[in-house]
């Protein structure tokens, strides 16, 4: 057997770690001064009220030292440990957790840590590591859960839309100019994160309803072969103090594809620092991203 770990950026409730026996390192989120993070956490409530009331959150990764730490304490009950990490192409995190692996594992020959980069953020990171959970719970071995997930991270994919253009300002995502002018005229950017596991807009729709059902058209481009597969794989929603429409989105998922195992979350702190109020995410299977 092997302990799975993996990211609090993963959005995933607490209550999905404890159930399936999943350890997380956690990023750490600054407001107004205070540092949040495993040890001192913050509501979402709070979290998104801080925001509203014109809270602008910054983030900070986890460091190679405070990661080899807490490997240092894994390896006293698991030698082996299959590591899923947030997407390289937003966070340094996946370096760090990977020199600290490498640390640990020159310290201790017998113990083995396989480090993976997902290229993967919030609930499209949590859906991976829920694939790998299924996997390990049906005896899959470290090395081929590790196998598999590698094969296809790039299947799964995630699309976005944001309703807060003036946020996405503020945090360098888009001009201001744009956030001023897309304000005005009810523009909303509709996102995905691709190969490099970056996040890149793809193209504007006028309407929040619209770019809500966008997000169903742009799975249906997606999901390929995998449309066969929706028995026995689920769907994860995300959304940031918006559960309205997280629901609007799903109910559309099962309309049109069939899906009934459809799971719905809050953006946690650490990526919802980067969404502001407002973002709806759909995480699927599909033949690409």
């Amino acid at each position: 057997m092997f302990k799975l770990v993996t990211d609090s950026t993963t959005d995933l409730p607490e209550s999905y770690y404890k159930e399936h026996d999943v350890d997380y390192f956690c990023l750490s989120c600054l407001i107004n001064g205070t540092i949040y993070n495993k040890q001192n956490p913050i509501t979402i409530d709070d979290f998104y009220k801080a925001i509203a009331d014109g809270a602008m959150p910054t983030t900070s990764q986890v460091n190679p030292e405070e990661a080899k730490e807490a490997f240092d304490e894994m390896i006293k009950e698991s030698k082996n440990i299959l590591y899923l990490a947030f997407s390289s192409g937003l966070s340094g995190t996946y370096n760090s957790i990977r020199i600290a692996a490498e640390e640990v594992m020159e310290e201790n020959p017998d113990v083995k840590i396989v480090v993976i980069d997902t290229l993967a953020a919030s609930m499209g990171e949590g859906l991976i590591l829920d694939k790998a959970v299924r996997l390990r719970d049906e005896g899959k071995s470290l090395e081929e859960v590790a196998e598999y997930i590698e094969n296809h991270k790039l299947n799964l994919c995630h699309v976005f839309t944001a309703d807060d253009l003036m946020h996405l300002y503020r945090g360098g995502r888009v001009k201001k100019s744009a956030a001023i002018v897309g304000t005005i005229a009810a523009i909303k950017p509709m996102m995905h994160v691709d190969n490099e596991g970056k996040l890149i807009p793809l193209s504007k729709v006028r309407g929040r309803k619209k770019s809500l059902a966008e997000l169903v058209n742009m799975m249906e481009e997606r999901i390929g072969t995998y449309r066969t597969e929706k028995q026995f794989e689920p769907v994860f929603i995300s959304h940031s103090a918006c559960p309205e429409d997280a629901k609007y989105v799903a109910d559309l998922v099962t309309g049109r594809f069939g899906y009934t195992d459809i799971v719905i979350s809050d953006i946690g702190p650490v990526i919802g620092s980067h969404t502001g109020i407002g973002t709806v995410a759909l995480f699927f299977w599909g033949d690409n991203r």
